[in-house]
Order: structure tokens, then sequence, then C-alpha cells
């Protein structure tokens, strides 16, 4: 499904870029009358963006290019993946500014397949997750998660407030000193197994 609304996405944005290409090309002074002239202009102009592979680059723009000035010193491009050459060959190439872009981070898990349920698909043993919770989270985003294996519980007993750990375990035979168990109680939270 994420596929198709990207794609639906991508059409419409192209369609944005093909109209404002040919809104521009016929205000220009050396735009040719006939439309056959100009319409290799209206299509190869986005054809720049598309080719760099960008997932998100038919966005459409937002500023048209000011004269003599790069879109790069005109817009702030920071967490835009592209190089600067590319924002502003793009800027020069269409007249326009292109949007800037905030790649989403790809969703940890497997693409979840139709019709099987995430838990028949990948192997959560030692998920804590109730299934239901599991295949929820395929259904909803089209990617099943990726299998949580919980940390065990540290080994030992949890440490109550304002008690030393020597003072609630017997730790009796253990080689350590009390000042060392009694610092990874402080530590952790959890006073240390008995050692010998």
């Amino acid at each position: 499904m994420r596929v198709r609304k990207i794609s639906a996405i991508a059409l419409v944005a192209v369609a944005a870029c093909l109209s404002l290409t040919a809104c521009e090309d016929s205000d220009s002074a050396t735009s040719a009358t006939s439309p056959a002239a100009s319409a290799p202009t209206v299509a190869s102009a986005p054809a720049a963006p598309a080719a760099a592979g960008d997932k998100t680059s038919a966005k459409p723009s937002v500023a048209p290019k000011k004269s003599g000035v790069k879109c790069t010193d005109q817009i702030n491009y920071a967490e835009d993946g592209r190089s600067n050459a590319e924002i502003n060959s793009i800027g020069e190439t269409t007249g326009t500014c292109p949007a800037p872009q905030h790649d989403d981070p790809a969703p940890a898990g497997t693409p979840k397949k139709p019709g099987v349920k995430c838990t028949d698909q990948v192997n959560y043993a030692g998920d804590s997750r109730p299934n239901a919770e599991i295949n929820s989270i395929g259904e909803t985003t089209g990617t099943c998660p990726a299998p949580q294996h919980d940390d065990p519980a540290p080994a030992g007993t949890p440490k109550k407030p304002g008690v030393k750990c020597t003072d609630q375990v017997n730790y009796a035979g253990d080689s350590r000193s009390n000042a060392e168990i009694n610092s990874i109680g402080e530590t952790t939270g959890t006073c240390p197994p008995v050692g010998h």
C-alpha cells in the first residue's frame, strides 16, 4: 500500500512540475511558439530530480530561483540528503528551487507479505509482545516489526531504597568486600547474587 501512495504522490508531483515548467517556458522570450517545439523542454526538465533516485524528489518546488543566487543560498537545505550541486542544478534547470527533503528512516523490520500474519512470517520467539500487537503493527505499517528480545532481568535481588545490599541479603561466603557489593546495588538498583 505504501508503494501505491508514493507512486500516486510522485505522479501528482510530476504533473505539477510539468505544468510549472510549461508556464515558465511560455513566459520566456526564447520559447518556441509551436507546441511541438516546446514539448521536449517540458518533458526533459523534471527528469533531473527523478534521475537522482530520491523517493521524495518529486515534491513540488517551494520558491522561484532568484537570478544569480544559488538555491542553497536561498533556502535552508541543512537536513536534505542531496548534494548542494544537485540542488543547485535542479534550480538552474527548472528555474525553481526544490523543496527541502527530509529522508524518513526506513522502518525496521520485514515487508509484510499480503495475507500472511507477521507472526507466521517472522520468528518472534523470545519477543514479549502479544501476537495481536505484532500483527497489528504489520497490518498498520505494511512492515513486520523487528523481533524484540528483552534483556533478561539482572540477576540478583531488587535493592530496597535506603537499605544496603549487605543488610538486605546474606553475603556470607562472598569474596567481595561489602563496599563493592553495596556499590553494585547503588549503581544498578539490584543487589548482586551471592558469589563464592
